[in-house]
This record gives structure tokens, sequence and C-alpha cells, in this order.
């Protein structure tokens, strides 16, 4: 693949069908070599790097970067299915929009409010941006059992970090007037927490027929300030891979 830079011969004779996805490269990383057995790095063209590995009950399954944004992941979920992918769990970051969801926890995604050009190719704006519910509740089971603080529900998915998620302590503080206030909006219609990739996730999820989730660890709180909060982010970030891992492991897909 042109841009993942591997293929299908590079996956063995039992090849995996589920591939945990994370925006950094880092934390692909992260996971393949912290809790995964047998890894192998497959490639790191672009900066996409993608490894293979087994987890404890002997399963295969690849952990993939995305990079940022919904362009990219578009282009890297495409080729994910060329080469047998069938089931995906984002693993990402995002920041709160409710005064209950602390920096640490976790937002479990059943559906996204997509606000997204790469997602309008994939299918009309009023085309559903939901997340498989099996997986999704396997996520929930998983967090439960690990004891790890969860919430489950709507997502904002928009395609800038700065103006899109209404920052104005950035290079510009000047937002549309279409803008301003959306945060506040949002939380009217009970949404949970913004971040920059499921909506167009799932879409392609519901188009090309797959099965895709997300967790993403709350590593800013919205409602107090526009910064993310470094000491808190290591500990949020485990919770999501460690849900991702348990999910992955002991789910039937």
């Amino acid at each position: 693949m042109y841009h993942i830079g591997f293929g299908v011969n590079d996956l063995g004779v039992s090849p995996p069908t589920m591939a945990l996805l994370s925006g950094d490269p880092e934390r692909a990383r992260l996971i393949a070599h912290t809790y995964l057995q047998d890894v192998r790095l497959l490639s790191e063209n672009r900066g996409l790097n993608s490894y293979m590995g087994y987890l404890p009950n002997g399963r295969p399954i690849l952990c993939a970067t995305s990079g940022m944004g919904a362009p990219s992941l578009s282009i890297v979920v495409n080729e994910l299915l060329q080469v047998g992918i069938r089931q995906i769990i984002r693993v990402g970051t995002c920041g709160s929009i409710q005064p209950h969801i602390a920096v640490g926890s976790i937002v479990i995604s059943s559906a996204a409010l997509c606000r997204q050009g790469a997602a309008n190719d994939i299918a009309p704006v009023e085309y559903p941006a939901a997340a498989d519910p099996f997986l999704t509740v396997a996520l929930v089971k998983a967090a439960q059992e690990l004891k790890i603080e969860h919430y489950l529900g709507i997502t904002a998915s928009v395609d800038t970090f700065f103006e899109g998620q209404e920052r104005t302590d950035s290079a510009n503080p000047y937002l549309l007037r279409s803008l301003v206030g959306i945060t506040e909006e949002y939380q009217h219609l009970h949404i949970l927490n913004y971040e920059m990739e499921c909506g167009t996730l799932f879409k392609m999820a519901g188009v090309y027929q797959f099965a895709a989730a997300a967790v993403c660890a709350v590593i800013s709180q919205r409602t107090v300030a526009e910064n993310i909060i470094l000491t808190q982010k290591d500990i949020a970030v485990q919770n999501a891979i460690a849900t991702a891992i348990h999910t992955a492991a002991n789910s039937v897909f």
C-alpha cells in the first residue's frame, strides 16, 4: 500500500483482522511494545508507524498510526481495509466539554456529530456517524471490569484543533461568528467531548461495512481552560489503551 507502506504479504499466514488506530505514531509504538508479544515493525512510511504483534491469547493484531485529522485517517483506513482489517478501535485523546467529565478519565463514543470535510467525500452530511454497537459495548464492559472512570455518549468530531474547537488562545484569536459559542451549544446538546477523527471513521465504517469504535483519553477540561493538562495526560492515555487492549483480547470479533 502506497501510504501505509506494507501489504497483505507482510502479514503472514494468519493475518490480523483488528487494528488499534492512534493519531500519534509514538502511541502506536507504545501500545505495540508495552502490550503485545512478538512485535514486528511493518513500516514507518510517512511517519505512519505500523506494528504487528500478538495479544496474550495469541490473537494477531495491528497497531497503526492514522496521523492527525480526518483526511489522513481516511487514507490509512482505506488501505487497512485493503489488507484485510475488519475491526478498528480508535485509541485517541480528547477534550471534555462537560464539567463532570474529569481529565484522566476516558470517553467511549457511541456516535459523532461530524463536522468534517473528509467525511463529506464518503457520505452525505446527513448520513449517520455511528459507532459499531457491539464493539462499543465491549469497550464499556472492558472499562467496567478494569474499574476505569468512563463515559459513553456523543462526540463532536471536527477538523481543526484551534478554531473548530472554539480555542482563542492561539495564533488566531478571532473566530468566525458561526463558531463563537459553539461549545456551549454542544453542551446543551449533551455532547461529551471534542476530537478530530472518529466522525469520519464511523461514516467510513457504515459505507465500507466494517466495525469501528473509539475510546479517547480526556486530556483537557474545556469548561475550565483551553490548555492540555500534561501532568495527567499519561494516566488518561494509559486508561484508554488498557480499555482497548482488554476489549481486543476478550472480544469475539
